[in-house]
């Protein structure tokens, strides 16, 4: 059995929603940190695992995987997580909310896009966070209104956490850096609230894993 290895940065989403998925998997991983803020993911020893230069890079199974919904997807695969509904439609649903964050709410607000925003506006000294709060409210005010469509549950599509859930976590901690209002969000308060209480997410949690 190969070692598993995570390439990560503790304040990326993607790297905790992998957290949280090889917790629920319950498999014992080394974290490698790549630190964003001093440029080693554009380091060539990190471009030769991921030529886009992006955390997480997995090494599984003998395997290098990039990109996280792929990673969840080949972890929920081969470990039976769950992850997903098995009906094609259930399936459908959840991914759609799923991918309403992680890939139309996290890429605008990626580190490298918010200072390009930055640099772009010239260095306005409240650009970082108005660019987030601008796309991140509106963003978690749509899933909101997405989770109408499925019963009330502890989380977000039943009593078990699933893929929705791993991509709201990490990105309610950026609402929460980013001083964006949720209060009038309840059904996100709620899925908040059990998965703060589960194992698998509170040891995900980047205060857990934030450098000394």
């Amino acid at each position: 059995m190969t070692e598993t290895i995570l390439y990560d940065y503790w304040r990326s989403s993607a790297s905790y929603r992998l957290r949280i998925a090889l917790n629920l998997a319950g498999i014992a991983y080394t974290a490698v940190p790549v630190d964003l803020v001093k440029g080693e993911h554009r380091s060539k020893e990190h471009l030769a695992r991921n030529p886009q230069g992006l955390v997480p890079v997995l090494e599984i199974d003998g395997l290098r995987l990039t990109q996280s919904l792929a990673m969840l997807d080949y972890l929920d695969q081969t470990r039976g997580l769950g992850l997903v509904p098995a009906d094609p439609a259930g399936r459908a649903q959840v991914q759609a909310l799923a991918q309403a964050i992680a890939v139309d709410i996290h890429p605008v607000c990626n580190l490298k896009v918010a200072r390009h925003a930055t640099d772009l506006s010239g260095g306005a000294e409240d650009m970082p966070g108005a660019w987030m709060r601008h796309f991140i409210r509106p963003g978690l005010q749509a899933f909101e209104t997405m989770l109408a469509g499925f019963e009330q549950s502890p989380y977000c599509c039943g009593d078990a956490p699933g893929l929705a859930d791993i991509c709201l976590m990490p990105q309610i901690y950026n609402a929460r850096r980013w001083e964006v209002d949720i209060s009038d969000l309840p059904r996100l308060l709620s899925v908040e609230a059990a998965c703060a209480k589960h194992p698998a997410f509170a040891a995900a949690h980047p205060d857990r894993h934030a450098p000394a």
